[in-house]
């Protein structure tokens, strides 16, 4: 199990940065909050999940232990898998999943692309007990600080390559949604997600 990684980020791109360990570059998957602390140059320390399956190694990383946590925690409901588990952590922090799960929220929850009323029930009965309450967490100090939030082009396109689109479709599914809603106002993410998830099923 690799717990963190330690060490000089080497390259950042759209969907995960790649963290310099002891002259070994090491590739992770992160969530866009995770992203917009990670400059390459700069030292830092990432959470990280490994997912072991036949035919691969993917190492997944998270701003605090918490979100990894939260991360291995949710696949450990009925047909939550890593991509849409991340998914998750991508529209939601912690702290809010915590929040929808002990209320029963399953609005928040179908705000997840891939997550249907269903698939939402499942969830909280299946871990309603076991995330937490909000706010129990304190984090060890170790995280990159979040100074820059990403954008919301940024996590949209980050989202939908987690899930498994290309990059450049990604783009641009995101820019045929940012043409539609030609009002200069800031979409909501999980709206957006939506809305490109849409634009690509199309396609």
């Amino acid at each position: 199990m690799i717990a963190h990684l330690n060490g000089t980020v080497s390259g950042v791109g759209p969907d995960g940065a790649v963290i310099d360990v002891g002259g070994v570059g090491l590739r992770v998957q992160c969530t866009p909050d995770t992203l917009a602390a990670l400059k390459p140059g700069e030292h830092a320390r990432v959470a990280t999940s490994l997912v072991v399956r036949e035919d691969s190694l993917t190492l997944f990383g998270f701003g605090t232990d918490d979100e990894r946590n939260i991360f291995e925690l949710l696949q450990t409901a009925s047909g939550i898998g890593p991509r849409l588990a991340l998914a998750m952590l991508a529209v939601h922090s912690p702290d809010a999943l915590r929040r929808a799960v002990a209320t029963e929220d399953i609005k928040a929850l179908t705000m997840v692309p891939g997550i249907g009323t269903k698939g939402a029930q499942r969830i909280v009965l299946e871990l309603k007990d076991r995330l937490g309450a909000p706010g129990e967490y304190v984090g060890n100090g170790h995280a990159p600080a979040r100074t820059a939030a990403p954008t919301w082009r940024d996590q949209v396109v980050s989202g939908l390559t987690n899930l498994g689109w290309s990059a450049r479709d990604a783009e641009a599914a995101v820019a045929a949604v940012e043409a539609e809603s030609g009002d200069g106002q800031t979409p909501d993410v999980a709206t957006a997600l939506r809305a490109a998830l849409r634009k690509l099923s199309k396609s």
